[in-house]
């Protein structure tokens, strides 16, 4: 019972919260249904809102910092990041459905976006440019496998090309062993966004990481 009910008040809260900011995000839905399922391609649930404010503080944010989140799905993330004083925030989605619903709720959201520089791109991952000025990347578990592995030798090459310190915030960190296992990202921090996450499993965690140059 008191599962159900605290089940139930998560999901009023969320939704009330949405309401509140005209926006669309709390939703679970199955690559299929969208299109697109593929092997290395989770299905999309939003992160939890809060987790961002948990992870980053506004005073280590500046107009220099660039925020992606590859798998953005309806935004919710980069709603989140924008309220933070990055100098640029980017979405990389590969559902054209979920990218307009995230197009609707950047352009008709009631949140104090500090970032005015939005960006919501269209592509697949494994098509698309990663900007040299990126300094925090977030991923809610969007992938696995090789499509994982791509993405992560993208962050590499781009530190390698421009030098900077940048951070990695992994939301459900299935795919952990992979990035440590390159030698390049160490490890910073862990934090648990579920009440019922167990030891030993990437669910109901954020595990954060720095990669430099």
């Amino acid at each position: 019972m008191n599962r159900l009910y605290t089940k139930a008040r998560r999901e009023l809260g969320q939704l009330m919260y949405e309401r509140r900011y005209g926006v669309r995000t709390a939703e679970l839905i199955e690559l299929d249904e969208l299109g697109i399922a593929q092997e290395g391609r989770g299905y999309y649930v939003a992160a939890s809102w809060r987790i961002l404010r948990r992870v980053l503080s506004r005073r280590e944010i500046g107009p220099r910092d660039v925020f992606i989140d590859f798998g953005s799905g309806m935004g919710r993330m980069v709603l989140e990041a924008a309220r933070f004083p990055f100098g640029k925030v980017i979405g990389v989605e590969l559902s054209g459905r979920l990218h307009e619903i995230a197009r609707q709720n950047v352009a008709g959201t009631r949140q104090r976006l500090r970032c005015r520089d939005v960006e919501l791109v269209q592509a697949d991952v494994l098509d698309y440019d990663l900007p040299d000025d990126v300094t925090v990347v977030f991923f809610n578990n969007p992938f696995q496998g090789e499509v994982f592995g791509a993405v992560t030798a993208k962050l590499i090459e781009s530190v390698d090309r421009n030098p900077r310190r940048l951070k990695v915030i992994y939301y459900n960190p299935v795919e952990e062993e992979l990035l440590l296992g390159t030698g390049r990202f160490r490890h910073l921090r862990t934090l648990r966004h579920a009440r019922k996450a167990a030891l030993g499993s990437p669910f109901g965690w954020t595990h954060i990481y720095e990669l430099t140059g």
